[in-house]
């Protein structure tokens, strides 16, 4: 399995990851192994490989035979006038430790960040860019699709996933909703499964129109969720740990339902946006989202309550030029010019600017339900 391992060479701090074998083989031998292999890909003998790898011939030698009898597979082939080549094992090692590096780059990026800043506490450190993990929103993907000079990084998560990100430090701030039902101390003692309240910093930004999709016109005359179970129509889903989903499990909990009563439960989309064209494709007759998503593709809608959609900020940026620059512009014209252009959408009146934890539950309780 992989394993981590970090260097600190002040500065830049870098994470390095490396592969464990196992099979009596230590992470040393395994890393040492891929390094041998590409180098043996590359100069197409065993001699040059090992220079390349800063070994000798005979230690190369022992440590491909050591692999071979470990993996119980064989690892390069010798042919008559070809020299030393991979064997079909050892190219999948290669191309699966290729993709895996280059995925868990992006990954590991931000804890490199978290933790240059916690081996050095006294120098602040002021992103250029802000490293957003979001639930997804149609308004905000449009708005930094098409908006100007919008220096962040956003992806796509559930809220659940958005704020454990935030938590380890995978990202400067989260976007998340709630349901406008939840009283300030609810959203305390939900939000405080992941974060702790002096350490982070909110921005409430809008509230948001949710119901059930429908083929265009409602031609089943849904009204709720009963009446989905009761049809036995063809449900799309949102994926586990997103908001949506959340709200989606409350109201069947609510109308005394389970999942084995939808059928297409365990259909799960990551987005309103793959929602609402899973109906309007036919691949399903309802499902749960907001009201812009159905009328962008032409569904009917059943609202059935509005949440709040906020933005969670770890503090010791809070004052940064990128963070200020950020909440202006959800502040600006523009923005609220693209959210009075989307069905549902209501930009957020209870406050201008970061509000600490405190302040931000007890908002909660005075927004409209």
């Amino acid at each position: 399995m992989p394993t981590i391992a970090t260097s600190y060479n002040p500065p830049p701090l870098s994470i390095r990851w490396s592969w464990d074998l196992g099979l009596g083989l230590s992470t040393a031998e395994s890393t040492a192994l891929l390094g041998l292999l590409a180098a043996l890909r590359e100069h197409g003998t065993l001699g040059q490989a090992a220079t390349a790898a800063n070994t000798s011939y005979r230690a190369a030698w022992g440590l491909l035979r050591k692999c071979e009898q470990a993996l119980a597979k064989p690892l390069v082939i010798k042919a008559p006038g070809k020299g030393t080549q991979l064997s079909e094992f050892a190219e999948q090692l290669l191309q699966l430790d290729g993709v895996a590096r280059s995925t868990l780059q992006e990954i590991h990026a931000p804890w490199g960040q978290r933790l240059q800043e916690l081996l050095s506490p006294s120098e602040a450190v002021e992103p250029e860019r802000l490293r957003i993990a979001a639930s997804h929103d149609l308004a905000l993907a449009d708005w930094i699709e098409n908006g100007r000079h919008i220096t962040v990084d956003i992806f796509w998560r559930g809220s659940e996933e958005a704020l454990l990100a935030l938590a380890r430090g995978e990202c400067d701030a989260a976007g998340f909703h709630l349901p406008t039902t939840l009283s300030g101390e609810q959203a305390a003692t939900w939000l405080g499964r992941w974060l702790k309240p002096r350490q982070f910093v909110f921005f409430p930004i809008m509230r948001r129109q949710h119901g059930i999709l429908t083929v265009a016109g409602n031609p089943f005359g849904i009204q709720s969720l009963a009446d989905v179970a009761r049809l036995g129509l063809r449900m799309v889903n949102r994926q586990r740990g997103s908001g949506t989903r959340g709200m989606i499990d409350q109201l069947m909990a609510a109308n005394g339902l389970n999942t084995r009563d939808i059928p297409g439960y365990a259909h799960e989309e990551f987005t309103h946006d793959a929602v609402a064209s899973a109906i309007a494709s036919g691949q399903a007759d309802v499902g749960f989202g907001i009201q812009a998503a159905a009328a962008r593709y032409d569904l009917g809608f059943v609202p059935l309550g509005q949440d709040q959609y906020c933005l969670a900020v770890r503090s010791s940026i809070a004052h940064s030029s990128a963070v200020r620059q950020l909440i202006r512009r959800f502040l600006g014209n523009t923005f609220h010019e693209r959210l009075a252009a989307l069905p549902g959408y209501v930009a957020t009146s209870v406050a201008g600017e970061l509000l600490p934890w405190e302040q931000f539950t007890a908002a909660l309780n005075d927004q409209p339900r």
